[in-house]
C-alpha cells in the first residue's frame, strides 16, 4: 500500500510573528510575577571612583532595566558593610553579601594560578588583558573560585610609579626606596627592582604617603582620582608608549553561587546575558583603557611631571625582574600545576587578544 505524504507548508510570517510576541509576552509575565530581588553589592572604593561610576553602577542599571526592575542592586562602596578589602572575597563566598567587586589576590596565596596576570610586563591593554584573563580562568583556574559565580573579571591599565618627593629615572635610583605594592606578585616585582615593597590595599595609600610610610606607590592611572593621588604625588615614572607596564592586578565582579542558583530562570538569564568574556572586555576598555589619557592629562595640568623612561632603561627593568616569573612557576608547580605551561598559555592569550 502506498501512502502519499503531503509536504507541510511553511508557517506564514504573521504566525511566526505571533509566536514571537507570545514568547515575549510570557517572558514579560514571568518577570512581572517573579519576586523582586535586591542584590547587596559591596566594594572598597568610594562612590566617586571610576570603577563605581563606569563599571558597577552601569552594570546594575542594565540588569534593572532588562529585568523590568525585578533585579536591582543596593551598592555599598568604601566597605560600608564592614570588613577590609582582603575580606571581600570571603564575604561573597560565605553569603555575607550577594555581589562584590574586589581584588581576589589581596588574600595572598589563594589564587596562585590566576595571579599569573599580575607578573611584571604581562599586559598592554586592559581590554585585551581582561579577555585573556577570563579565558584563562575558564580553562585553567576555575577551581580557585569555587563558591563564587564569576560575572566578569578584568585587569587594569597597568601600574606605574607615583612618587611623593623623589624623582628617580634609573633602576639604580630605586634601590632602598619604600614602594607600595597591591599584591604578593606586585611586591616581588618591587623587591626585584631593589626597592622595599610594602603591600597595602589602595584606600590605605594616601595616609601611607602623607606619613612617609612609603616613598612611592605602584598604582594604575585609573586609581589616581579615586584616592586623590595627584594631590600627594607630583612625579610619575612611566614606561615607553605601548610597552607593558610594571605590573597588573586581577579583579573579580562575582556573586555568591547559592544566591545565583536561587534566582528564577528568567532572572538568571539576565545575569547570564551580562556576564562573560564580552563583559570582561567592556570592563577593561571602559573602566581603564578609556581613562588613561584623561587622568594622565589631569595630573599634568595639575603641575605633575610624567617621565617616560627610554627603551634602553626599560629593558634593564625587564631583565631585573626575570626572577619573578621563575618564582611564580616554582610556586604554582609546588601546588601540582604545570607552571611553565600555564605561563606560556597566559602569554599566548594576552598576545591573541591584544592584536
Amino acid at each position: 500500500m502506498t501512502t502519499n505524504h503531503t509536504p507541510s507548508k511553511p508557517k506564514p510570517k504573521h504566525t511566526i510573528t505571533r509566536l514571537a510576541l507570545a514568547t515575549a509576552t510570557l517572558l514579560g509575565a514571568a518577570l512581572a510575577q517573579a519576586e523582586p530581588v535586591t542584590l547587596r553589592v559591596h566594594h572598597f572604593l568610594p562612590a566617586t571612583s571610576s570603577a563605581h561610576t563606569k563599571l558597577i553602577q552601569p552594570w546594575c542599571d542594565k540588569i534593572a532595566q532588562q529585568s523590568k526592575d525585578q533585579l536591582k542592586c543596593q551598592i555599598y562602596p568604601s566597605m560600608q558593610l564592614g570588613g577590609t578589602p582582603p575580606q571581600l572575597y570571603d564575604q561573597v563566598k560565605d553569603g555575607v553579601v550577594d555581589v562584590v567587586w574586589t581584588i581576589p589576590t589581596y588574600a595572598a596565596g589563594r589564587f596562585t594560578k590566576s595571579e599569573v596576570f599580575e607578573l611584571p610586563w604581562m599586559t598592554t591593554t586592559a581590554k585585551g588583558g581582561s579577555q585573556a584573563l577570563w579565558t584563562y580562568v575558564d580553562q585553567y583556574a576555575q577551581d580557585e573560585f569555587k563558591g563564587v559565580h564569576r560575572i566578569f573579571m578584568h585587569v587594569h591599565d597597568g601600574a606605574l610609579l607615583h612618587f611623593k618627593g623623589k624623582t628617580p629615572k634609573t633602576l639604580e635610583e630605586m634601590k632602598g626606596m619604600k614602594v607600595r605594592a597591591a599584591t604578593r606578585s606586585n611586591a616581588k616585582m618591587v623587591e626585584a627592582l631593589g626597592a622595599v615593597p610594602i603591600a597595602m590595599p589602595l584606600p590605605m595609600v594616601p595616609e601611607a604617603l602623607s606619613k612617609s610610610v612609603v616613598d612611592a606607590a605602584a598604582v594604575p592611572w585609573e586609581g589616581v582620582p579615586a584616592i586623590r593621588l595627584a594631590d600627594l604625588t607630583k612625579y610619575h615614572l612611566d614606561v615607553p608608549a605601548g610597552a607593558p607596564r610594571i605590573s597588573n592586578t586581577i579583579f573579580l565582579f562575582g556573586m555568591n553561587e547559592a544566591k545565583y542558583q536561587s534566582l528564577p530562570p528568567e532572572l538568571k538569564k539576565v545575569i547570564d546575558d551580562n556576564s562573560g568574556m564580552a563583559v570582561s572586555a567592556w570592563a577593561g576598555e571602559t573602566g581603564f583603557d578609556a581613562v588613561v589619557e584623561p587622568f594622565r592629562k589631569a595630573a599634568i595640568d595639575g603641575g605633575a611631571t610624567v617621565y617616560t623612561m627610554p627603551d634602553a632603561e626599560y629593558q634593564k627593568w625587564v631583565k631585573a625582574t626575570d626572577s619573578v616569573d621563575d618564582g611564580w612557576v616554582k610556586d604554582v608547580s609546588a601546588k601540582g600545576a604545570d607552571g611553565q605551561k600555564l605561563l606560556a598559555a597566559a602569554k599566548a592569550l594576552v598576545k591573541q587578544y591584544s592584536k
